[in-house]
């Protein structure tokens, strides 16, 4: 049995039937789309998936300064800049 990440779910068929409407009712949160009862993939409101984003960009240039951080610094004058 493979876990579920949403608490919701919504089958294949039913996506096909009426696709806005669950888009609707989505209310911010996450779907998990089932083909035979295993989740194929999930569906996300565009606000949900753009903080996601913005969030592993986060990540990852959180991952470049602390690999930075041990490299010598460089002493500049704002006149130089």
């Amino acid at each position: 049995m493979e876990r579920i990440h949403a608490r919701t779910t919504v089958s294949i068929t039913e996506l096909k039937k009426n696709p806005t409407q669950i888009i609707n009712d989505l209310n911010g949160e996450p779907v998990a789309v089932l083909n035979h009862n295993r989740p194929t993939a999930y569906l996300v409101p565009a606000a949900f998936f753009e903080q996601m984003m913005e969030q592993l960009d986060d990540i990852d240039l959180i991952r470049i300064i602390k690999e930075r951080a041990a490299e010598p610094s460089v002493k500049v004058s704002i006149d130089d800049l």
